[in-house]
């Protein structure tokens, strides 16, 4: 049934235009699935980068390295002398739920910025309180990777290498950085799909992969039911959880990343659908197709 709903999606992309390069879909107790346009490289997954700095940050939490409610400031004093008035409620749980306050973007697409793109985070003016006000900005998820650095002396991409990526058999994998050697963390990283789904079968079984468990239960609970109205007309961009977002559909949730990167766990079918594209249109249209033809073959 799996590989007829394959064909029918592959024929439903090429009409539609979607410009996708793979899909990998895993089913518990079953042969995973998979369907490639392309070469199975390794690429810039863009935004799905951002889930696994939120996991980065739950594993840090359940080392006692930090938790989710201190102030960034705790955890980069260094910066306090220039930060806006307010900064000091900013917590590390604005940064995942892209409530931090200000308006500052950090927007220049080979990652460079002129100084210190933390630092200039949090000397930006707030426009609201910490906690109040949605604003989708990678430079959240920057800060948080910077977090992860401050309090275990490891940049992001190598305090999740033993911890996460070499469990999950994600071998060497690579992260652009800034200028000053950072991760960038909001973007940047290169996976293929079957390593997207990897981590998505992860957060479908409650944080553990083959026996160990990689991120807290209660972590992974937590990203999964928070939910940030970010005032998107689109149903399937309504809420926003912990560096991951909430589908319309099936009570399912996803990494999500422009052009078409997506890891889908369906909670309801027990199933991680993966995919990489370069789709410059809605990537909601992909989200449809993966509804009109994958899913349903899941049940």
């Amino acid at each position: 049934m799996i590989e007829s709903a394959l064909a029918r999606f592959r024929d439903i992309a090429d009409e539609r235009g979607l410009g996708l390069e793979g899909v990998y879909i895993d089913r518990a107790g079953l042969p995973p699935a998979e369907l490639r346009w392309r070469a199975d490289l390794r690429r810039d997954v863009y935004s799905v980068s951002k889930t696994f700095t939120s996991v980065a940050i739950g594993i840090a939490q359940a080392e006692g390295l930090l938790g989710i409610d201190d102030p960034v400031l705790v955890h980069l004093p260094h910066f306090a002398d220039t930060a806006a008035p307010g900064v000091e409620d900013m917590t590390i749980r604005h940064l995942l739920t892209m409530t931090a306050g200000n308006d500052y973007a950090w927007v220049d697409p080979d990652g460079d910025c002129v100084g210190d793109a933390a630092r200039s985070f949090l000397a930006a003016p707030l426009v609201a309180a910490p906690g109040t006000r949605y604003r989708y900005a990678g430079t959240n998820s920057y800060v948080l990777g910077r977090i992860v650095h401050a309090c275990s002396g490891q940049d992001l991409r190598d305090f999740l290498v033993p911890r996460l990526f070499t469990p999950l058999g994600i071998v060497n994998p690579q992260w652009h950085r800034c200028p000053l050697g950072f991760p960038i963390a909001a973007v940047g990283l290169f996976l293929r799909a079957r390593e997207i789904g990897r981590l998505g079968r992860t957060l479908l079984d409650r944080g553990a992969w083959d026996g160990r468990q990689l991120v807290p239960t209660d972590y992974v609970e937590l990203m999964r039911t928070t939910r940030v109205a970010t005032g998107r007309a689109d149903p399937d961009n309504h809420t926003y959880a912990l560096h991951a977002w909430h589908c319309a559909r099936d009570e399912a949730w996803r990494m999500d990343g422009i052009y078409g990167q997506f890891g889908i766990m369906l909670p309801a079918q027990d199933a991680c659908i993966s995919l990489t594209a370069h789709y410059e249109g809605p990537t909601t249209d992909i989200l449809d197709a993966v509804w009109d033809e994958l899913v349903p073959a899941l049940t």
